[in-house]
């Protein structure tokens, strides 16, 4: 196995095709698809399907790119580390977030002290920031609670309670508690499965012998909140994350389960990245400030 094969292959994989991979590798595009044939024949493995000038990548071809991200991080904290004294961090972040409300301040501060470094953020749930950490598709996530697997690295921001709400017309703010039993005939609005807070509201409505049903599931914190604004049903929220706004009330749930702990989370094995490295230190450096 010949590594310019292997960088050939990655290349066309993540950009998914020969003439980008070609460019960023500064090679004509035949040379990139012999290397990439080259590979194919020498294991009589098919890793791309092309078809009408479009490629996909087989199963195994899938499985081949998370192993070549890994082995070019290696290559990229070898040259890191060799020359970290005498050059400036650079390049990007990326960073996948339920919510990004919780690390506004630490990415402010992350900037100011790197301004070289691009900061590429994008949302998802709990099972999105999951997945794009082990596939090296992101290199922080944001998530509500700790994560159980072992190669989920996790540093403890906070935790907020979880809230109801929505219209005057379904929730009264001069009532202290609101009990899951009335939360069942409202209208509620879910946010997708998938999503951190649905679960916990699921699961403390299941202890109080209630099951509740959405009349609209949506994907997405922005998309739920202006359904609920807009007067569609009630949602829930923590407390961290609401945003005023004289459209809507809110009211607290009763249920002693109804805390979500936020969290910065990452892939044990790349916390000597060294942008990874940096980001963490700045959130320790955060949580320090905070509790001193």
């Amino acid at each position: 196995m010949r590594h310019n094969q292997l960088r050939a292959f990655h290349f066309v994989a993540l950009y998914g095709s020969f003439s980008v991979a070609a460019e960023k590798l500064k090679i004509s595009q035949p040379a990139v698809s012999d290397q990439v044939k080259k590979l194919e024949q020498n294991y009589d493995t098919l890793l791309i399907r092309r078809h009408n000038k479009k490629i996909t990548l087989t199963e195994t071809g899938k499985k081949i790119l998370i192993l070549t991200k890994q082995l070019f991080e290696v290559e990229q904290q070898i040259e890191d580390y060799i020359s970290e004294t005498g050059r400036e961090l650079a390049g990007s972040i990326r960073i996948i977030a339920d919510s990004a409300s919780h690390v506004l301040n630490i990415l402010s501060a992350f900037r100011k002290k790197y301004p070289t470094v691009k900061v590429i953020l994008k949302s998802g749930n709990s099972e999105e920031v999951e997945n794009a950490l082990r596939t090296f598709d992101a290199d922080i996530g944001i998530m509500p609670n700790l994560s159980n697997k072992l190669d989920i690295g996790m540093t403890f921001l906070g935790s907020s309670n979880i809230i109801a709400f929505g219209q005057p017309e379904y929730l009264n703010p001069n009532k202290p508690i609101l009990k899951m039993a009335d939360v069942k005939k409202l209208p509620i609005i879910f946010r997708e499965k998938g999503s951190t807070t649905r679960k916990i509201v699921e699961e403390e409505a299941k202890k109080q012998g209630v099951r509740l049903k959405p009349v609209i599931e949506v994907e997405g914190r922005e998309a739920m909140r202006e359904l609920v604004a807009s007067g569609a049903g009630i949602g829930f929220i923590s407390e961290a994350e609401f945003v005023t706004d004289n459209r809507v009330v809110t009211v607290s749930l009763q249920g002693e389960g109804l805390i979500m702990n936020e969290t910065v989370a990452f892939l044990k094995q790349r916390s000597n990245v060294r942008v990874i490295k940096n980001f963490l230190s700045m959130v320790n450096k955060h949580i320090s400030m905070n509790t001193s």
